[in-house]
């Protein structure tokens, strides 16, 4: 499975707006952002991990994983494909006993929600409102262990949305 910058999804985009004070601004539906969170909680990856990566709190994290945010900006989106694309098929560290912890309650917070691995996703499909990969969860080992992500320049705010 190549990674998401040569995938269709990557530049299918599906856009919604959102109004605020500030006036309407470009958001991208939250669903394909939320499948690739939990596709790498498969492979162990806990919500600081890839906060840490993606540059990005831990909570937003937890909120998109959990599906309470229902759009992104497209600076969020990026940010978190780069992280998915270094690590969909990699396996957390397991190190220190930390990171055990942390691999092992990912993993079993995925296995519990039926979250699909990264292998199990349509790429082409990825980023549609609305789609729903065809496979559950299943156990995977990935093709080696995750290297760290140097997080992207943040900006003011990477917001999430409703």
């Amino acid at each position: 499975m190549p990674p998401s910058s040569n995938r269709s999804s990557r530049t299918g985009l599906h856009a919604v707006a959102s109004t605020s004070a500030g006036g309407s601004r470009r958001r991208i539906d939250a669903g394909g952002t939320r499948l690739r969170l939990r596709a790498l909680a498969v492979m162990g990856h806990g919500s600081a991990r890839i906060a840490r990566a993606a540059g990005v709190g831990d909570q937003a994290i937890q909120k998109l994983t959990r599906g309470d945010v229902k759009t992104v900006s497209p600076h969020l989106r990026d940010a978190i494909a780069a992280v998915y694309d270094a690590w969909w098929d990699k396996r957390a560290p397991e190190r220190t006993r930390a990171e055990r912890a942390a691999a092992t309650a990912a993993r079993r917070r995925a296995a519990a929600g039926n979250w699909c691995a990264g292998a199990g996703l349509d790429d082409d499909q990825l980023d549609t409102p609305g789609y729903r990969p065809t496979h559950g969860w299943r156990p995977a080992r990935g093709t080696g262990v995750a290297t760290s992500v140097r997080p992207p320049r943040r900006p003011a705010r990477m917001g999430l949305g409703a």
